[in-house]
């Protein structure tokens, strides 16, 4: 599909208007993340990375020594959410022996794309100064861009950050932010032509030398199909898993399984 095709740019990324059930997923979600929360001891919540209040992640740790840490992400097209409906999507990673930290950040119109990406930046950076080892970055939708964002040429992360970064996951990721320009969102985003441009990761040269994988769902929107698609394009060497049958709700799930594809290419080397 080429974007002479799309006559509805607003239809073309909306999710929940082709996903059956798609209302209910952000109540699971929120009642799943705070159980997970009160169960699991070796935690740090609202450790604060920047000054406002949403600038705070959550930090959770395994059983024994850490292995290193996961960073995940969360989506909702930069404009909703907060780490508290993510917490249980930790119990994969965690489960292997892994750190997750999991940010929130300022949303939408009350920041710009550009400013969300420094503090994702910071969290990052935060996150990392707590515990020696390597790193892996996964984000979801909007964070899915988020990862990718980390490893351009023009990334906010330091290099001492940077060299430890061993594996990127988008998924569902948005890697051309152009076509936002189209849809109504761009009122609470303001991107103009060049801010689209400095923040799409597929128009942007690639910094680090980690592994990266688009990963995406089938049963998506064909537009987020597209934007993995095209990430592996314009990244040689990037990785694309089509998920069977998964949609841009549930393809994270996966996340919570410690045997899942997805959670085995997160941790791999």
């Amino acid at each position: 599909m080429t974007d002479a095709d799309i006559k509805d740019w607003d239809d073309a990324y909306a999710n929940g208007a082709h996903v059956a059930g798609s209302a209910a997923y952000p109540d699971m979600w929120a009642s799943a993340a705070e159980a997970f929360r009160a169960g699991w001891a070796n935690k740090a919540l609202d450790v604060a990375y920047g000054a406002s209040d949403r600038q705070k992640l959550d930090l959770f740790h395994p059983e024994g020594t850490s292995r290193g840490l996961v960073i995940f992400v969360h989506g909702g097209y930069w404009l909703r959410f907060d780490k508290s409906f993510w917490s249980h999507f930790a119990a994969g990673a965690l489960q292997c022996g892994w750190t997750v930290a999991l940010p929130s950040y300022d949303l939408a119109p009350t920041v710009g794309i550009g400013d969300i990406t420094r503090q994702i930046g910071s969290a990052i950076m935060t996150a990392a100064e707590q515990l020696d080892g390597p790193v892996r970055l996964a984000g979801h939708s909007a964070g899915g861009h988020l990862v990718t964002r980390m490893v351009c040429d023009n990334s906010p992360l330091d290099a001492k950050t940077m060299s430890r970064l061993e594996n990127v996951v988008s998924i569902s990721g948005l890697h051309d932010l152009r076509p936002l320009r189209k849809t109504l969102m761009n009122e609470s985003f303001s991107l103009s032509e060049a801010a689209a441009e400095e923040e799409s990761p597929a128009l942007r040269t690639r910094k680090a030398s980690c592994t990266v994988t688009a990963w995406v769902g089938a049963a998506e929107r064909p537009e987020f199909v597209r934007q993995s698609r095209l990430l592996c394009e314009a990244w040689p060497g990037t990785r694309l898993h089509v998920d069977p049958d998964r949609h841009h709700f549930d393809v994270i799930d996966a996340l919570k399984d410690p045997e899942s594809q997805l959670v085995r290419t997160l941790l791999s080397a």
